[in-house]
């Protein structure tokens, strides 16, 4: 085993006490593989030496069979790739560098639903949409809002954003106008891929969260502001969102985040189908960066509603989960500014540019833009996990982005 790079790997955050779970494209096939390091290890081509998992979940082009087998399976693959990985003299030999394949989006995205879960997030933007009427609505604090978007246009970090053309209403004007949005924005989040599905008709509880969700991913849920502002009385987001979700590439297990729960904020009483035994969260360290200038921090672990509640009020009326379902947390942001995680309240809507490396006053997204959502968390041992940063350059209206 080579030591250095395996101290290496650890040291990137994608150590065998992380070990993400995503698919790439190698000798000429898809397949299932898990990060480490800079490396990567195909399941299919590892499959007779990863027992007890079953070898035909790992042969699989899409990773959708293993997510919905379940957290036995989950624990087993974990164990195997660690045990093959830490003490296999040849382990160097069955790993693959990243850069000689093609990082796929991780699963197969069935369903996306985007929940409003941060507090000062949702005061910040209540008071810039509404700034006659109270901050947070007044359901805001007895269940999570939430919409449901667009499964098809969740992509892989990476993919080229092209800035989407919309409805309006100028300011000024009495009516409306269409072409490309003037206030593109981003939101950082956190999203909770589900593995094993449920029953329609059959709620999922709290308590129930670990045995249907597999694991954790950063978002971008891309927003058109001036669309959003237009179109989102009386039912909410549409347009302004449904262009594009950014996703990282590589699904963190909720295993390898152990050591980052925490307890979350403390909660007003809620209705009984919303209790959660262990209403944690997860201390993640988010960065998000513009042209490479880092804009602002938010923390995670201030996000309101716990992702077991999420779950519960997403399936309270009898919704089935489905392998593949995505949720996630909404923008998250903190109390001060620095913290919050979208340019919409970073730059008081636009009123407040801030500073990028080099001179230029950011307000909203402009072509050619690059935008980075990274994150952190602590590790079992001591270090940090490194989450699959998300990653998007704004390309002009009108022009293709389909890879």
């Amino acid at each position: 085993m080579n030591t250095t790079w395996m101290q290496a790997a650890s040291e990137s955050g994608f150590g065998l006490d992380h070990l993400p779970l995503g698919r790439v494209e190698a000798a000429g096939r898809t397949q299932a593989a898990v990060r480490i390091g800079d490396r990567v290890l195909p399941l299919a081509a590892a499959a007779d030496r990863l027992s007890p998992v079953p070898a035909e979940l790992l042969q699989s082009d899409t990773t959708s069979a293993l997510l919905a087998a379940g957290p036995q399976v989950w624990a087993d693959l974990r164990h195997s790739v660690q045990e093959l990985l830490g003490t296999e003299a040849d382990a160097i030999t069955l790993t693959t560098p990243i850069r000689d394949v093609k990082v796929l989006l991780p699963f197969d995205v069935a369903d996306y639903v985007d929940f409003y879960s941060s507090e000062h997030h949702a005061m910040n933007v209540g008071r810039l949409f509404r700034p006659d009427s109270p901050a947070l609505p007044p359901n805001w604090k007895h269940l999570p809002i939430g919409y449901h978007g667009r499964s098809g246009t969740v992509v892989a970090s990476g993919t080229p954003i092209g800035r989407p053309n919309g409805q309006t209403r100028p300011t000024g004007s009495a009516d409306p106008a269409f072409g490309p949005s003037e206030r593109l924005d981003v939101e950082v989040e956190v999203g909770f891929v589900v593995g094993v599905p449920s029953l329609l008709g059959e709620p999922v509880s709290a308590e129930a969260f670990s045995g249907h969700v597999y694991g954790v991913v950063l978002v971008n849920d891309w927003s058109a502001r001036d669309l959003q502002a237009w179109e989102y009385q009386p039912l909410g987001p549409f347009l302004g969102k449904s262009f594009a979700t950014s996703v990282g590439c590589w699904i963190t297990p909720l295993a390898a985040l152990e050591s980052a729960r925490t307890p979350g904020p403390k909660q007003e009483p809620l209705l009984p189908y919303l209790h959660d035994p262990d209403p944690w969260t997860l201390a993640l360290d988010l960065e998000l960066a513009v042209n490479g200038t880092v804009v602002s921090r938010p923390p995670f672990a201030s996000t309101y509603y716990s992702p077991g509640q999420q779950l519960a009020h997403m399936t309270s009326n009898g919704a089935a989960l489905r392998t593949g379902d995505l949720y996630a947390s909404g923008t998250v942001s903190g109390p001060e500014r620095g913290q919050v995680g979208s340019l919409l309240e970073l730059t008081a809507g636009g009123a407040e540019p801030v500073p990028l490396d080099g001179g230029r006053l950011l307000g909203f997204l402009e072509d050619g833009d690059e935008v980075r959502i990274s994150g952190t968390a602590a590790a079992a041992n001591g270090g940090r996990v490194t989450l699959a940063e998300v990653t998007g350059r704004i390309e002009p209206a009108g022009r293709s982005v389909a890879n």
